[in-house]
Order: C-alpha cells, then sequence, then structure tokens
C-alpha cells in the first residue's frame, strides 16, 4: 500500500520515489526515476519528467510542467501555470536531451502565477517571483522581482511580506516579528 495518494486519472509511471502523506491530483504524470518528497501537493494536469528532485511540502499549483534537470529544495511554492525550461536553444529537428540545463530553486522560494524560469539559474532561498515575471539571471536569497526581463524591485521575508530597512540597514517583518540586516546586498535573518 502506498502512503501517498494519487487520484485515479494520475498516471505514475515506474521507478518513482513519492514522499509520505503526498497528494497527487486529476490528469497529473509522474515520469521515471522522479523524487518527490514527503507531504507535497501536485495540483492538476501537472507533469513531472525524469530526474527533478522535489524536496518535502512542496506546492505545485495546477498546469506546471517541471522538465529534467530541476530541483527544488523543500517549502517551495510553484504557482498555477507558471513555465521551467531546460535547454537554452530548443529546436524540434534537433535532439538535445544530453544538454540540459540545471535549475536550483532553494528553500521556501516561491514562484507566483505564469512566470518563467529560463533554465541554469538559481533562484535564492525565501526569494519572491512575481506572477508573469520572465527569470533570465540568478535570483538572490530574499529578493522580491518583477517583471519581463525580471528585476529585483525589493526584499520578502520567509514570512512572505515585503521588507523595509531602517537607516541601520535592519528590517522587522510586521507580522511575525522576524528581524532581518541587509549588508552588502545580502540578507541575513536575526535572532
Amino acid at each position: 500500500m502506498e502512503d501517498y495518494f494519487a487520484h485515479t486519472t494520475a498516471v505514475i509511471d515506474e521507478g518513482c520515489d513519492i514522499g509520505k502523506g503526498t497528494k497527487i491530483w486529476h490528469f497529473s504524470h509522474i515520469m521515471p526515476n522522479s523524487k518527490i518528497g514527503e507531504n507535497c501537493n501536485i495540483g492538476q494536469n501537472v507533469v513531472i519528467s525524469p530526474n527533478v528532485v522535489l524536496g518535502k511540502n512542496v506546492k505545485v499549483q495546477n498546469n506546471v510542467s517541471i522538465y529534467s534537470g530541476v530541483v527544488c529544495e523543500d517549502d517551495v511554492f510553484l504557482g498555477p501555470s507558471m513555465v521551467f525550461t531546460n535547454v537554452i536553444n530548443p529546436r524540434s529537428a534537433i535532439v538535445r536531451r544530453g544538454e540540459y540545463s540545471q535549475t536550483l530553486v532553494k528553500k521556501g522560494a516561491s514562484i507566483g502565477a505564469n512566470a518563467t524560469i529560463v533554465c541554469g539559474n538559481e533562484i535564492g532561498e525565501y526569494a519572491f517571483i512575481g506572477a508573469g515575471a520572465v527569470v533570465t539571471k540568478q535570483v538572490l536569497p530574499y529578493a522580491l522581482v518583477v517583471g519581463n526581463p525580471s528585476k529585483q524591485i525589493g526584499w520578502i521575508s520567509e514570512y512572505g511580506h515585503r521588507l523595509d530597512f531602517d537607516e541601520n540597514n535592519i528590517a522587522t517583518c510586521k507580522e511575525s516579528s522576524e528581524k532581518y540586516k541587509l549588508s552588502n546586498n545580502k540578507i541575513t535573518k536575526l535572532l
């Protein structure tokens, strides 16, 4: 007996590793050699390609395709219809399976609806990619990025709220009381 739930319309290929408590919903396809951690939620019409790795508690909303070369660490949120790529220069007539670029989405990052992540980039811890953004370069931890091509417009807390830094480069998240320090374009969470 499986330790996870899969809707009857979901297709789960042999050779997948799916963690306890994970839920896989309508019309989703989990391909061979993919690894899905515990307590993930895989929405409707999701494709997870071979060798994809999802950490624990990853939330994948409807209509997302996660292609080979993508790794998402724990607590990542992938918004509805967001897109990953895995080849920089695709051509229909040229097979590039051996040229897949790696994309790493670090712990706690959120990617908004309809965003596009161009392959070969890293999304830092707790970064927030706004809806519809097109990410063409690395995103710093705690960065808030929007637009096409995306650009950083601020910083965001682990709780998910925008940070406003004072004259000492300290910010407090009003909703959670978390404190952060900004130094040399890098965020450090204070205890």
